[in-house]
Protein backbone atom coordinates (compact mmCIF):
# COMPACT_ATOMS: atom_id res chain seq x y z
CA UNK A 1 0.00 0.00 0.00
CA UNK A 2 0.67 3.31 -0.62
CA UNK A 3 -0.70 6.26 1.78
CA UNK A 4 -0.33 10.13 0.57
CA UNK A 5 -0.93 13.20 2.73
CA UNK A 6 -1.36 16.42 1.13
CA UNK A 7 -1.02 19.58 2.71
CA UNK A 8 -0.43 23.09 2.13
CA UNK A 9 -4.18 24.21 1.62
CA UNK A 10 -5.77 27.23 2.51
CA UNK A 11 -7.77 30.77 2.00
CA UNK A 12 -6.26 32.91 -0.28
CA UNK A 13 -6.91 36.16 -2.46
CA UNK A 14 -7.40 36.23 -6.08
CA UNK A 15 -3.98 36.51 -7.37
CA UNK A 16 -2.17 35.24 -4.70
CA UNK A 17 -0.01 32.31 -4.69
CA UNK A 18 0.19 28.71 -2.74
CA UNK A 19 2.18 25.97 -2.40
CA UNK A 20 0.93 22.24 -1.86
CA UNK A 21 2.49 19.30 -0.95
CA UNK A 22 2.21 15.57 -0.86
CA UNK A 23 4.33 13.24 0.78
CA UNK A 24 4.14 9.53 0.26
CA UNK A 25 4.48 6.78 2.43
CA UNK A 26 4.93 2.80 1.96
CA UNK A 27 5.40 1.30 -0.85
CA UNK A 28 6.27 4.57 -2.62
CA UNK A 29 8.49 1.97 -5.09
CA UNK A 30 5.36 0.85 -6.99
CA UNK A 31 4.33 4.99 -7.53
CA UNK A 32 5.96 5.60 -11.17
CA UNK A 33 3.34 8.45 -11.31
CA UNK A 34 2.32 11.18 -8.99
CA UNK A 35 -0.68 13.32 -9.88
CA UNK A 36 -2.69 16.49 -8.72
CA UNK A 37 -6.78 16.15 -9.32
CA UNK A 38 -9.52 18.86 -7.90
CA UNK A 39 -12.80 19.06 -7.43
CA UNK A 40 -15.18 21.62 -6.74
CA UNK A 41 -18.46 21.05 -4.88
CA UNK A 42 -21.10 19.54 -7.65
CA UNK A 43 -18.48 18.94 -10.52
CA UNK A 44 -16.56 15.78 -11.64
CA UNK A 45 -12.90 15.20 -10.37
CA UNK A 46 -10.68 17.46 -12.38
CA UNK A 47 -7.09 16.69 -13.78
CA UNK A 48 -4.74 19.07 -12.69
CA UNK A 49 -1.15 18.30 -13.50
CA UNK A 50 0.89 14.99 -12.97
CA UNK A 51 5.08 14.09 -12.99
CA UNK A 52 6.38 10.64 -13.55
CA UNK A 53 9.30 9.29 -11.34
CA UNK A 54 11.33 8.08 -14.35
CA UNK A 55 12.58 11.02 -15.70
CA UNK A 56 10.36 13.88 -14.61
CA UNK A 57 8.46 14.56 -17.05
CA UNK A 58 5.17 16.96 -16.36
CA UNK A 59 2.02 17.62 -17.96
CA UNK A 60 -0.16 20.21 -16.74
CA UNK A 61 -3.86 20.68 -17.53
CA UNK A 62 -4.78 23.72 -20.06
CA UNK A 63 -6.75 25.19 -17.85
CA UNK A 64 -3.57 25.84 -14.85
CA UNK A 65 -1.01 26.01 -17.58
CA UNK A 66 1.10 28.68 -17.13
CA UNK A 67 -0.17 29.63 -13.60
CA UNK A 68 0.42 26.07 -11.99
CA UNK A 69 3.89 24.11 -11.59
CA UNK A 70 4.33 20.46 -10.39
CA UNK A 71 7.50 19.43 -9.20
CA UNK A 72 8.59 16.63 -7.11
CA UNK A 73 11.60 15.50 -4.93
CA UNK A 74 12.01 11.64 -5.54
CA UNK A 75 14.55 11.17 -2.12
CA UNK A 76 12.11 12.33 0.01
CA UNK A 77 8.56 10.91 -2.52
CA UNK A 78 7.01 14.45 -1.95
CA UNK A 79 5.23 16.34 -4.95
CA UNK A 80 4.81 19.56 -4.88
CA UNK A 81 2.42 21.83 -7.07
CA UNK A 82 2.97 25.74 -6.69
CA UNK A 83 -0.03 27.58 -7.28
CA UNK A 84 0.60 31.29 -8.55
CA UNK A 85 -2.00 33.88 -10.06
CA UNK A 86 -4.80 32.23 -8.16
CA UNK A 87 -8.70 32.72 -9.82
CA UNK A 88 -11.87 32.02 -7.66
CA UNK A 89 -12.65 29.46 -10.21
CA UNK A 90 -9.69 27.79 -8.67
CA UNK A 91 -11.58 26.92 -5.51
CA UNK A 92 -11.63 23.17 -4.96
CA UNK A 93 -10.72 20.52 -2.63
CA UNK A 94 -7.04 19.17 -3.90
CA UNK A 95 -6.28 15.40 -4.37
CA UNK A 96 -2.55 13.53 -4.74
CA UNK A 97 -2.92 10.49 -6.47
CA UNK A 98 -0.27 7.60 -7.78
CA UNK A 99 -0.28 4.88 -10.29
CA UNK A 100 2.09 2.73 -11.14
CA UNK A 101 2.55 3.38 -14.62
CA UNK A 102 3.04 6.21 -16.62
CA UNK A 103 0.83 9.14 -15.58
CA UNK A 104 -2.35 9.69 -17.46
CA UNK A 105 -5.04 12.28 -16.72
CA UNK A 106 -8.11 10.19 -16.07
CA UNK A 107 -8.59 9.93 -12.23
CA UNK A 108 -10.16 6.30 -12.65
CA UNK A 109 -6.65 5.34 -13.37
CA UNK A 110 -4.83 6.49 -10.63
CA UNK A 111 -4.75 3.27 -7.68
CA UNK A 112 -4.03 5.41 -4.75
CA UNK A 113 -5.27 8.94 -3.30
CA UNK A 114 -4.96 10.91 -0.45
CA UNK A 115 -7.37 12.95 1.56
CA UNK A 116 -7.58 15.67 0.08
CA UNK A 117 -6.99 19.61 1.37
CA UNK A 118 -8.85 22.62 0.76
CA UNK A 119 -7.92 25.58 -1.38
CA UNK A 120 -10.53 28.57 -1.33
CA UNK A 121 -9.90 31.44 -3.49
CA UNK A 122 -11.53 34.89 -2.62
CA UNK A 123 -12.38 37.67 -5.03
Amino acid sequence: QVQLVESGGGLVQAGGSLRLSCAASGRTWITYAMGWFRQAPGKEREFVAAISWSDGSTYTADSVKGRFTISGDKATNTVYLQMNFLKPEDTAVYYCAARPLYYTDSPDDYHYWGQGTQVTVSS
